[in-house]
């Protein structure tokens, strides 16, 4: 019996293809300059937007909850294993969002994929889920596309970020019974917002439900990063907005924020939240010192977003291709799969971290570097990083 044996083969060809990748380990906190793997690099892979995980308050926050609490919840939230500490994260989530309410998931691939799964079932007609028709941005993250497999409805797809062609979608779907239309607010891998006001006006005018994952929005748009929702000032008339306390709240776990009909649905229905143990009560308490956070120091988001800036324009003036990027996500644009790891093998050995995204994360021919620049990087750590960038890229001929 061959067994796994072909795992070998796959692995021997990503080797032989340039691409093969060996997972790197952090020494100490996740800091703007850390040790990984053994040496010491600028930081510019880590989803820490606003440094808030490292931060003092919530340090203190998980401490304390944990020699209240203990280090575990011991059960699923809907059988007994839901604290007085996830209710309140819950609630300062509703505040925090201008919305009635706010389910916390363990992550964010959770809260995608249970709310997709719950809001396109119907309990009562098995049979009306097949005639249900979800739409969805072509580059949307791979969480959505999970959640959408999981479910019996018609798959669409528009192009990226292109109302003419939802609007078309739309006029071809427009007779199906439940219609949902889900987009990323910021795109992942490109760094570009989704126009979720022109989205809106054409879900209101074919009854189709929203749906915005703003994983990396969260913390980085809107008013002390409400997210994208508020940054289009559309509170009260978007659906569903996936939030998630993995990135810039430094945490862990996803959340859905809306109605409370909606959570209180996705209480009896979304089977993550149904069958996963509830966050250890030290992390929802680091979760609700971080949404404190954000309102007392927004200095931080104005720290992020002037570095995200100055990162930019350095890259620009080198000469490297950053796409369409509007937010600290800035990508530099290889193509060549094989290239681009070189690339950041490169800038690894010269002090500088930035991983290399490759097909199926991102489309054949648009292999990357993904950069993201938070609020606690210094100038001079920037300065370093493109001067490391200029040298590599001279070097491998990419500039």
């Amino acid at each position: 019996m061959p067994g796994l044996d072909f795992l070998q083969d796959e692995l021997d060809d990503y080797r032989k293809r340039g691409i093969y990748n060996k997972v790197k380990v952090v020494s100490g906190e996740q800091l703007p300059t850390c040790i990984v793997d053994g040496r010491k690099v600028v930081n510019l892979s880590s989803n820490n937007y606003l440094g808030l995980a490292t931060h003092p308050k919530l340090k203190k926050a998980m401490i304390e909850a944990t020699e209240k609490w203990g280090v575990g919840a011991g059960a699923v939230r809907p059988i007994i294993g839901t604290m007085e500490i996830h209710v309140e994260l819950d609630k300062k989530l509703a505040a925090f969002k201008k919305v009635e309410s706010a389910l916390v998931f363990v992550a964010g691939i959770a809260a995608n994929r249970g709310v997709i799964q719950a809001v396109l079932s119907n309990q009562r007609n098995k049979d009306e889920e097949g005639q249900y028709v979800v739409i969805s941005d072509e580059l949307n993250h791979a969480s959505i596309i999970d959640g959408v497999r999981l479910t019996k409805a018609k798959r669409a797809i528009y192009k990226h970020c292109d109302m003419t062609d939802l609007a078309r979608v739309l006029e071809e779907v427009k007779s199906a019974p439940r219609i949902m239309i889900i987009t990323d607010g910021v795109f992942s891998m490109d760094g570009d917002i989704a126009p979720l006001d022109k989205i809106y006006e054409l879900a209101k005018k074919y009854g189709a439900i929203t749906m915005v994952d703003d994983a990396h929005g969260e913390g980085v748009l809107g008013k002390n990063g409400r997210g994208t929702v508020d940054h289009f000032n559309l509170h009260g008339k978007w659906d569903i907005d996936m939030g998630t306390l993995s990135k810039a709240l430094g945490c862990l776990g996803g959340y859905i924020a809306g109605s409370k009909n909606l959570t209180e649905y996705l209480i009896h229905q979304a089977r993550p939240f149904l069958f996963s143990t509830a966050h250890p009560p030290g992390v929802a308490a680091a979760c609700i010192a971080a949404l404190e956070v954000l309102d007392e120091e927004p200095e931080r988001h104005k720290q992020m977003w002037d570095n995200s800036q100055f990162f930019k324009e350095g890259l620009t003036k080198i000469g490297f291709n950053t796409g369409r990027s509007q937010t600290p996500i800035t990508p530099i644009i290889i193509g060549d799969e094989a290239k681009a790891m070189e690339f950041s093998r490169k800038l690894y050995e010269e002090g500088v971290l930035g991983v290399g995204i490759i097909f199926p994360t991102v489309a054949l021919g648009t292999a990357r570097v993904r950069t993201i620049v938070t609020a606690t990087h210094t100038r001079k750590e920037l300065e370093f990083a493109l001067d490391k960038f200029e040298k590599v890229g001279k070097i491998m001929g990419i500039i």
